[in-house]
């Protein structure tokens, strides 16, 4: 494909790589970010490559993140991961100073990061981390099991072990020639991924004794600082709980409003199973695919809006 040839060149030019992905990283935002550096780092070892980003003590055991104090933003490429517009991308606020950027991404296209920008998209690929192996699958580079790992991990949290819509032949086509290719031991990186503390384990109980349904089969339920503190869990365990209802039989939307008291916003974490949900999302500032999307709001008015607002698209889905 020539769109990967055109990465590699990049890659082959600039000596200094930024690699970032969203705020707020899931497994496929670390995934993909920490398996392209080690791929970059392994074909070619004069380059100095940086992963950025603020990183969950949760995920830890995929990778560490990098200071990128002493680069000189004008003469590095940026490589953005699993982000398709500006205002998610993690720890860069000036990308207009870098000559060259590249998007490798698998959510709907929202904006170019820049002029001299390519970006490589598949909205209906499973992960950014798919990506990642089918770029260097194609190119031949070498992929150690350090990559092919995360590589894993990230299509396994995007997809929820297999189980969501855009899991296709292809996602395990990839994964079946990942797996000959590396012989990685899979089924070793599930407890990492999975393994929780019982405070969450208790917590999900209150998750599901404390859900709200609207009338028109939107399920909610709000977070605050207090109820967080309570379980001990952080803003971003509700997240990652969020997938448990999916087949919940009178539930076609839900969402988990957590605070974030740190960062003085509220997170939105928004799951359907039919009605078309990221233009919601994106009408509150977030965004994402279809079924999977989220928004960090400023105020709880603003979260019982959007519930009002996923409770129309809810009525019209089901009027249809």
């Amino acid at each position: 494909m020539k769109l990967f040839k055109d990465i590699l060149k990049q890659i082959k030019k600039y000596d200094n790589i930024i690699i970032a992905r969203h705020i707020g990283a899931d497994p496929d935002a670390l995934g993909s970010q920490f398996a392209l550096k080690e791929i970059i780092e392994t074909n070619f070892k004069n380059k100095n490559v940086y992963a950025i980003g603020a990183i969950a003590s949760k995920f830890r055991f995929m990778g560490s993140t990098d200071k990128t104090d002493n680069i000189d933003y004008t003469k590095a490429l940026l490589i953005v991961v699993d982000t398709p517009d500006k205002k998610r991308i993690d720890g860069i606020d000036e990308l207009e100073k870098f000559p060259m950027i590249i998007k490798i991404d698998h959510h709907p296209f929202i904006e170019r990061f820049s002029e001299n920008s390519i970006e490589y998209i598949e909205s209906d690929a499973s992960s950014a981390s798919q990506l990642i192996f089918k770029f260097a699958l194609n190119l031949k580079l070498k992929i150690t099991e350090k990559a092919a790992e995360n590589i894993y991990i990230g299509i396994v949290g995007d997809t929820d072990r297999f189980l969501h819509d855009y899991t296709s032949q292809e996602t395990f086509d990839l994964v079946n020639k990942l797996l000959k290719l590396t012989k990685i031991d899979f089924t070793r990186l599930y407890e990492p991924l999975y393994n929780r503390p019982l405070s969450e384990v208790k917590f999900q109980g209150y998750i599901y004794q404390n859900l709200k349904l609207t009338d028109n089969n939107v399920a909610y339920i709000k977070l605050t600082d207090e109820i967080l503190k309570k379980f001990d869990v952080d803003s971003a365990s509700a997240g990652n709980m969020i997938n448990d209802l999916k087949f919940v039989q009178e539930i076609l939307i839900w969402v988990f409003f957590s605070e974030d008291t740190k960062n003085d916003l509220i997170k939105a974490n928004i799951r359907s199973r039919g009605p078309i949900i990221n233009d919601i999302a994106t009408k509150y500032g977030g965004g994402g695919h279809i079924y999977a999307s989220g928004a960090r709001l400023k105020s709880w008015d603003e979260a019982e809006q959007l519930i009002k607002d996923l409770d129309e698209v809810s009525k019209n889905y089901n009027e249809e």
